[in-house]
Order: structure tokens, then C-alpha cells, then sequence
């Protein structure tokens, strides 16, 4: 069977028979994978541990029919072991992995989301920002990469300039008021600022926003989400919020 090489982020893992596990990773340039770790739950797997969510790996595996199968484990970053320590952390670092699940593809490309992924779990490593910006900051970027860019300040439908208080999800953000239409939220425009910054990655403005727009605009990526994705994500009713 062919083998193959790839760095992936280890995404969700599950149990199979006694000591096996499935793995579902975002490799870089395969996309989602699926693949069996045999023996990983015994004591003395040689790389049960770097097969755990959120880390990143150097893997080797063969393809199989349904199944592909990890031979080989070499750990690049362990971002999932330093995120595990902190529940604020785990708990965004799991909606952006299941995020990441659900706008990828098995046998395409992922070069983007890759980067994106590795990126936004270095952050809540590292503890550089606060956990819930660093998670709605993937998300807008995620989403937009996906090619489902909000408009945080033109009007998504006409593009006049703005900035615009009415914002409406399924016109793709913002509206000014010739293209409004009804049931648009009017969020503040501080919290329209936080989620251009977000997007933008100006984290000097958003690390000084106010808590109440963060909450606010954090409801509004939520919303965001949930539309393109037709159904929410389990993990996101687990992140807390300040």
C-alpha cells in the first residue's frame, strides 16, 4: 500500500477495540485524514501521547481502503499538552478544532487552514492574548479563508463606504442604510471595530476593547458561524466567556 508523509494537526480522537484508536488530523496537504493508531491506549505505546487534539505532528502513514494507518509519530509543536492546563484555553483550542473539522475536505489541500489552525493554538499556548479573542479571531479567519469573509464596515451588498450600524448574517455583514433589511441586528460600533481587528489582526486594538463588546461581538461571530456552517458547534457551548 502507498505511504505517505505529512505534517497534520491531530484534530478528535476516539476509541477502537481494545487498544486502538481512530484519528481524524488536518494534514497539510491532504486535507482530513482519518487514520487508525494501533495500540496507542497500552502503557508502552511509543507515541500514544502525540497522538492527542491540538497537537501538531510529523506523521507517516499507509492508505487504506477506508482507513488509513499511522506508522510513524514525530511531535513538531506540543500546543496540546501547554492548552490542556488551562480550562479557558482547552475549551477554545476544542472549538477550533472542530471548527476546523467541518470546512475541510479528505483529499484536498489545506495549506491555509493548516497555518491558520497552527497559528491560532501557538496563541493559546502561549497565552499572548485572551483566550476568547484568540478563538473568535480563528474563526472570523477560518470562515474567511473558506471564502465566507464578513464586512465589518462597508456595506457587504452595495460596498459603500462606512462605517454602517445595521449588520445582517446572511447579507455578509454590514449594511448601510439603503441596503438594510429587516430583522438586521444594530450592534455597537466599538464591537464592529473588535471584529475588524480580530479579522485584520490588529491585536493591539483588541486586546484593549471592552469586555461587554467582546462578549457582544463574540454572539455575533457565534451567529456568523452557525449560518455557514447550517448547525452550531458542540465545543463552542463550553467556552466562557467574560
Amino acid at each position: 500500500m502507498p505511504v505517505y508523509r505529512d505534517a497534520a494537526i491531530v484534530l478528535r480522537t476516539h476509541k477502537l477495540a481494545e487498544a486502538d484508536r481512530i484519528i481524524t488530523l488536518l494534514a497539510r496537504d491532504r486535507g482530513l485524514v482519518r487514520a487508525v493508531a494501533k495500540g496507542v491506549r497500552r502503557t508502552k505505546s511509543r507515541f500514544g501521547a502525540r497522538l492527542e487534539p491540538g497537537m501538531v505532528i510529523d506523521a507517516q502513514l499507509y492508505e487504506g481502503r477506508n482507513l488509513d494507518t499511522v506508522t510513524q509519530v514525530e511531535i513538531l509543536a506540543p500546543y496540546g499538552h501547554d492548552i490542556s492546563r488551562d480550562y479557558g484555553a482547552w475549551t477554545a483550542g476544542a472549538a477550533m478544532l472542530e471548527t476546523a473539522e467541518r470546512l475541510c475536505d479528505a483529499g484536498e489541500p489545506a495549506r491555509q487552514q493548516f497555518a491558520l489552525l497552527a497559528g491560532g493554538l501557538a496563541a493559546l499556548a502561549g497565552r499572548e492574548h485572551d483566550a476568547e479573542l484568540v478563538l473568535d479571531a480563528y474563526l472570523l479567519r477560518s470562515l474567511a479563508v473558506a471564502g465566507w469573509a464578513p464586512s465589518f464596515r462597508d456595506c457587504a451588498l452595495c460596498g459603500a463606504s462606512g462605517p454602517h450600524k445595521a449588520f445582517n448574517i446572511p447579507s455578509g455583514g454590514c449594511l448601510c442604510a439603503s441596503c438594510r433589511t429587516p430583522g438586521s441586528a444594530a450592534p455597537a460600533l466599538d464591537t464592529l471595530a473588535l471584529l475588524g481587528a480580530l479579522l485584520e489582526g490588529d491585536w493591539r486594538t483588541a486586546d484593549a476593547s471592552d469586555p461587554s463588546h467582546r462578549r457582544e461581538g463574540s454572539g455575533l461571530v457565534a451567529a456568523f458561524l452557525q449560518w455557514h456552517l447550517e448547525r452550531g458547534l458542540r465545543s463552542l457551548r463550553l467556552v466562557e466567556r467574560t
